[in-house]
């Protein structure tokens, strides 16, 4: 029998429960469902999927509902969030908390609509002690709908 250690995936499925294990965040700030690719010190692909049903949606805008700019930032924010925790895997950051620092080179190109599954795509770009930074783009249905360089902190709450 061969003892050699089996390779770790370059890629596989992260549920609810792993989410929020590792994120702070709970409904109705949660936003991502579920991680569908994950390679430490690279990329995630994370999804969330949007519902009539989502607070925002109520009012951003009555009669043409439409998610807020800010919140699919967000999205990407926290699938960066995951990226970093998985990538350092170190028991120490797991107690710290993610703080945005910044963000550069937004752009909405579409907007994302109830009933949509948005497609999350970020990569980390660089990383230099406690900082990270992203490149994220937002898409739903092949049709890249957001993009942003983004950059965020871990501190100790």
């Amino acid at each position: 029998m061969n003892n050699k250690a089996v390779p770790e995936p370059s890629s596989y499925i992260m549920d609810i429960k792993e989410i929020m294990s590792l994120l702070p965040h709970r409904f109705p700030f949660l936003l991502i469902d579920k991680v569908i690719g994950l390679e430490k010190g690279k990329s995630i692909r994370a999804i969330k999927n949007t519902t009539m049903n989502e607070p925002f949606f109520q009012g951003h805008f009555p009669n043409h509902p439409v998610m807020p700019g800010v919140l699919i930032l967000e999205s990407l924010a926290q699938a960066g969030g995951i990226l970093a925790y998985k990538t350092a895997e170190d028991d120490a950051m797991k107690d710290m908390l993610t703080y945005f620092m910044g963000i550069d080179k937004a752009r909405f190109r579409k907007p994302i609509l109830p009933g949509s599954t948005i497609i999350l795509n970020v990569e980390l770009i660089k990383k230099k002690q406690m900082i990270w930074v992203f490149r994220g783009t937002a898409s739903v249905d092949n049709i890249l709908c957001c993009e942003a360089n983004l950059m965020a902190s871990f501190v100790a709450p």
